[in-house]
């Protein structure tokens, strides 16, 4: 089926594009805010990459985002944020771990403490004492991380070697932490999955992935983050047209992708970003799909409970009108919505 019968084949009879699963037709409580007004409820809405150090701790309180992962920070702002009541819920992967002399170090927007360097150590680490690796990662855990995040940035410096980074990887998964990767430069993709790493913080942007190699991230179970707008902030550009590109033959081969902004890299929106859910669907998610890369809770199991997505009025009439419909949203306790 080609990409037009596909869309269509995902449209209802009234022309609609079916929602899928997860959305509900729902009411608002004749008891609460705004009584009986209709309109559509999901799960709560989740960007899976921020950085909250650059736009503002409580800078997405008022938005339709229940939740958000922050994906490097310093680790005092990880802890004052763990005891912050109010949404949207925040994960957070804590520093970036990269190589000696490694990208980020060095940058002016990462903050003191959000960058930590790890050296090389010969062996295996399994001595008396950790390897660096291993307490780089225990020092996340300790901080509140729910994630690790490495670095593999070969355009702008030093990698973390592979043994170091198989280290790191086998250090998280100890501790039931996912690592998430940067991957940028030639190769980089490559190492990310040979490591095993679980997910990618960005669609590959800057090389082409190889067919077999995209087989192997989604036979690893590997989630990347989409973070299309972010190349080229609306305009074309050759690093944007090869993320779709990639994003689309990984999707196409069963990837799981999730719905993520790096809200704070450049000029974008508060809360939920259109253009970034319109270039989901350009890389041939349909709308349940694009629903479902937004509600997804990686990297928690369960969703957030006692809240719940509603998006008043009629559904959106065409795909084309879905970016714009999911950026009206709101979030309400589950108990002022009753479906219908």
């Amino acid at each position: 089926m080609d990409e037009s019968a596909r869309r269509r084949a995902a449209n209802d009879a009234s022309g609609r594009p079916d929602l899928g699963p997860l959305a509900h037709a729902a009411r608002r409580s004749l008891n609460g805010e705004h009584p009986g007004l209709t309109g559509t409820m999901l799960p709560p809405l989740v960007d899976h990459h921020v950085h909250l150090m650059l736009v503002g701790a409580d800078a997405l309180a008022d938005t339709a985002l229940a939740g958000v992962v922050d994906l490097g920070a310093p680790l005092d702002l990880v802890t004052a944020r763990r005891h912050h009541d109010g949404l949207p819920n925040a994960e957070f992967a804590g520093a970036f771990l990269t190589a000696r002399g490694g990208y980020p170090a060095g940058r002016s927007w990462a903050a003191e403490g959000s960058v930590r360097e790890i050296d090389e150590r010969a062996g295996d680490g399994r001595g008396s004492l950790p390897s660096p690796a291993e307490a780089a990662v225990a020092e996340q855990l300790a901080f509140g991380a729910s994630v690790i995040k490495v670095v593999l940035n070969a355009a702008a410096g030093p990698v973390l070697d592979r043994g170091t980074l198989d280290a790191v990887v086998a250090a998280a998964h100890e501790r039931d932490l996912p690592v998430v990767a940067h991957v940028e430069g030639d190769g980089m993709a490559r190492l990310a999955i040979d490591a095993g790493v679980d997910a990618l913080a960005h669609t590959p942007f800057t090389e082409r992935v190889d067919d077999e190699l995209i087989g192997r991230a989604v036979a690893l179970g590997q989630r990347w983050i989409s973070t299309l707008f972010i190349n080229g902030y609306g305009e074309p550009s050759p690093d944007f047209d090869r993320a779709v590109d990639n994003l689309r033959r990984f999707h196409d081969a069963g990837g799981r992708v999730l719905y993520g902004t790096d809200l704070g890299n450049g000029v974008q929106p508060l809360g939920l970003n259109p253009a970034e859910l319109a270039a989901l669907s350009l890389a041939g998610l349909s709308a349940p799909e694009v629903i479902g890369a937004l509600v997804d809770p990686w990297p928690l199991r369960e969703r957030a409970a006692g809240i719940v997505t509603f998006v008043a009025g009629p559904p959106p009439a065409t795909p084309e009108d879905l970016p714009g419909w999911l950026a009206s949203a709101s979030i309400v306790p589950t108990e002022d919505l009753e479906r219908l």
